[in-house]
């Protein structure tokens, strides 16, 4: 973790309707660090990861990410953020069903204009980090939801974000597949600098990431017990992922 602030949030807002979301939220994050947000349904950690992500914006507030003022950005550079900095690992998977585990991840790779080599140098890269290289050629039809969501977060980290949000990234993931996934983002966050920005309602996930807030009443309010009981050392295969993505 470095000192460098990644994400700078200030008094921001946001209503749907008559239903007040978020009330002045502040939240600081630093370069390669995981922060976990938990709340029941509904309290706006979805809302809050999507004008992070540059996916939605404020009714009132500041949003900084990677030193950038995102709120005024008009919607081609947005695009641009997120096709080139932040990696999303978004609920329920979404994949594209009529493409395999491969081209999926490979699409992702197309949007910021890398070549065929490099594409498929992270493709093989991401598949083998989240343990499913075998099934590179499958049809998501053709694997289960854990299967399907360890895909999805496969296609976010080939991006190489310096960001990555993830909205419940280990549901329907077994224990052993989801301790292995946190594994991986803390070695990428030690090894690579990236920071995660993770909603769950997973109890395990405190046990991986930094920093734990509560999203209740429309603001964060920070765990006092928050922090990894023991720094997880990556796997060997994890290892060989982090290291392979800087060559």
């Amino acid at each position: 973790m470095n000192e460098e602030r990644c994400i700078r949030v200030r008094g921001v807002e946001r209503s749907f309707g008559d239903l007040h979301v978020l009330r002045g939220v502040d939240l600081d994050v630093r370069g390669g660090e995981l922060v976990a947000l938990f709340g029941p349904s509904g309290s706006g950690k979805t809302t809050l990861l999507n004008l992070i992500g540059a996916l939605d914006r404020p009714d009132a507030g500041q949003i900084e990410v990677l030193g950038r003022d995102i709120v005024p950005l008009g919607e081609r550079r947005r695009a641009r953020l997120r096709r080139t900095q932040i990696g999303f690992i978004f609920q329920g998977a979404s994949l594209l069903p009529t493409y395999s585990a491969r081209e999926n991840i490979d699409l992702a790779l197309r949007l910021p204009g890398l070549g065929y080599f490099e594409r498929r140098r992270r493709t093989r890269a991401a598949l083998e980090a989240v343990g499913l290289s075998a099934w590179a050629d499958h049809l998501p039809e053709e694997m289960s939801g854990g299967q399907r969501q360890r895909i999805a977060i496969a296609r976010a980290l080939a991006l190489q974000p310096r960001l990555v949000l993830a909205d419940e990234p280990t549901s329907g993931i077994d224990t052993a597949a989801t301790r292995r996934v946190l594994t991986l983002f803390r070695g990428l966050a030690q090894a690579e600098g990236i920071t995660f920005v993770l909603v769950s309602h997973d109890p395990l996930v405190v046990d991986f990431v930094d920093t734990v807030y509560d999203l209740l009443d429309g603001q964060l309010v920070q765990r006092s017990t928050a922090g990894p009981e023991a720094e997880p050392q990556p796997a060997a295969g994890d290892t060989i992922w982090a290291a392979s993505l800087s060559d």
